[in-house]
Formats: structure tokens, C-alpha cells, sequence
């Protein structure tokens, strides 16, 4: 599926490398129009998540995959959760709070953001 064009050895792009880079732009072009849509995103969440848990319940199945989807989805969250830094362990030099405008005190900046929990 490679051709070569002319004698220099330069080689066209393979079809399923375009229709990949192709599905990619499209997926993040609906990602980016998602992102002010939270109450949406949530919902559809919750949505899947009964679908799934609807699908184990009748086929009485899954139950070691879904075992290890909580496992994977609690970690996800603790992440979330979790601020980026400690402030208890964190060496702190004087002062705690901003000393100049410039300096913005946070006061909880999540570890992992929420569209990454996505």
C-alpha cells in the first residue's frame, strides 16, 4: 500500500495513517465543542454508567472486568481529588500567602484536571 513516488524514495501516505489522523481531528474537534456543555457531559456519564451496570446486572457477568473498571475509575478520582500539592509536607519558606499582587494564593489545584477524568 506504500508507493514510491519518483526516484528520490519519498513515499505516500498509507490510507488507514490518513483515515486515522482524519477520525483524530474529528474527535478532538467534538472534544473542544463539548468542553463548556459540563451539565451535559455528567449526565451522559451517568447515563453510560446505568447502561453498563443495567447490561452486567441481566447477563449476571462481567463482574471481574467491572471489578477492575471500579478499580481504574476510584483511582481516576482520587487523582481529581486530590490537590497537586501537599502544603502539610511541602517545605514552606515564611509565609504561606502571596507577598506580592503578582502572586495568585490557590487554594486547591487538582492533581488531575476534570477533562482528563474524562
Amino acid at each position: 500500500m506504500v508507493e514510491a513516488v519518483g526516484g528520490d524514495g519519498v513515499t505516500a501516505i498509507v490510507p488507514l495513517t490518513a483515515w486515522n489522523d482524519d477520525f483524530v481531528r474529528a474527535f478532538q474537534y467534538y472534544l473542544d465543542k463539548s468542553m463548556p456543555l459540563l451539565t451535559h457531559r455528567w449526565l451522559g456519564a451517568l447515563a453510560v454508567t446505568i447502561i453498563y451496570v443495567l447490561r452486567v446486572y441481566y447477563l449476571q457477568g462481567f463482574y471481574i472486568v467491572s471489578y477492575g473498571l471500579g478499580i481504574y475509575i476510584l483511582n481516576l478520582l482520587i487523582g481529581f481529588l486530590s490537590p497537586k500539592v501537599n502544603l502539610e509536607s511541602e517545605v514552606l519558606d515564611g509565609a504561606s500567602f502571596p507577598t506580592k499582587e503578582s502572586n495568585e494564593f490557590k487554594l486547591f489545584i487538582y492533581r488531575l484536571p476534570e477533562f482528563k477524568f474524562w
